[in-house]
């Protein structure tokens, strides 16, 4: 077993080498020791461990003490871990170029550190991982999520956002999963649209954790390209949203496009939704938060006043915002009008 500045050498080459001076062959010193001759290649070659039993025939035959060998066994195997901690650790170091360690730092969602070894022992406990290279076996399947464009999240960034997002939702207590009471609630999450974050939040987690979701608010992370995820963990399901812009019309449409996913059984595919299964996201959210009849005729009129669209918002019952984004997003309107009537929120 060999590292950068470890070579751990197994019992077996001392014995090899006893044998050579006596000119005794293998299959001889088999016989010798009571053993088949495929363990003794074994023993030589590292492959299996040098027990104490075995250390007393050696002193017998070869005349050296059990303790010596003993002893080699216990050097081996300790340098072994050595070399192989090196290897994995070099291995580690150079996935830490791919970690967004510094953002991450100014999240607070990791202790700084200076030394890349440190960065490293950090990173397996936020992955809760003996070895980083492992997450790569780790990486949550099915996850359904709302992109920013149609630009693929970096893997290791997405990789870092949904970890946090699960460790957040440990702390969350969620009823059994009934995606039948998400239906038959969606109309009141859909009401919480015209409150105040201080006022819907609390409410829409309770909503969504009666239904088995444990909902989570995270900040944006440079290169995952995302609103929103949902996917299994254990027995909950877990939606994650960021803050990006922090506009309350993106809130609203990435949490219902979630709950598209959620209510398609998406989140259930194990290659992940596709992007027919996006667009069907995409539109359930859009027709769930503005009816397409009545915004198909509210957009025939041509009448984007500010009064017009306040007063059509208010006539559907939800916030004004969320008309004026679907307005601007559809190109009905410039992305610098009516923007007096979007809302942000701060939500932590």
């Amino acid at each position: 077993m060999r590292s950068r500045t470890i070579l751990a050498t197994p019992p077996g080459y001392t014995i090899k080498e006893q044998l050579e001076q006596r000119g005794m062959t293998q299959k001889e010193f088999a016989v010798r020791m009571d053993m088949s001759e495929k363990h003794i290649s074994q023993l030589i070659n590292g492959e299996v461990r040098l027990t104490p039993n075995t250390a007393m025939r050696l002193e017998a035959i070869l005349g050296l003490s059990a303790s010596f060998w003993n002893n080699l066994e216990v050097c081996y195997q300790e340098k072994k871990l050595r070399a192989e901690e090196e290897n994995a650790m070099d291995a580690d170091i150079e996935l830490l170029k791919e970690m967004p360690y510094a953002e991450m730092v100014s999240l607070g969602w990791i202790e700084k550190a200076t030394r890349a070894a440190d960065k490293v022992k950090k990173l397996r406990k936020y992955f809760e991982v003996a070895r980083l290279v492992i997450i790569d076996n780790l990486k949550t399947p099915a996850i359904a999520y709302h992109r920013l464009t149609s630009k693929e999240a970096k893997d290791y960034v997405l990789a870092v956002w949904v970890q946090k997002a699960k460790l957040e939702a440990r702390a969350i207590k969620v009823l059994p999963i009934n995606l039948q009471e998400l239906s038959l609630r969606l109309s009141e999450i859909r009401e919480l649209t015209t409150k105040a974050p201080e006022e819907f939040y609390p409410k829409l987690t309770k909503i969504l954790s009666d239904c088995g979701i444990a909902l989570v608010c995270l900040p944006h992370m440079k290169g995952s390209y995302l609103h929103g995820a949902s996917f299994l963990d254990g027995k909950k399901i877990v939606m994650a949203l960021t803050v990006r812009g922090r506009d309350a019309d993106k809130f609203w449409f990435s949490l219902f496009h979630e709950v598209g996913h959620i209510l398609n059984g998406d989140i259930n595919k194990p290659d992940g939704p596709a992007e027919e299964d996006e667009q069907l996201a995409d539109k359930f959210a859009g027709d769930f938060l503005i009816p397409p009849d009545d915004y198909k005729r509210f957009v025939m009129e041509k009448d984007f006043t500010f009064s017009s669209v306040k007063k059509f918002a208010t006539d559907e019952g939800i916030d004004a915002g969320i008309v004026v984004g679907r307005l601007q997003k559809e190109g009905e309107m410039n992305f610098n009008q009516l923007n007096s009537l979007k809302k942000q929120y701060q939500i932590i």
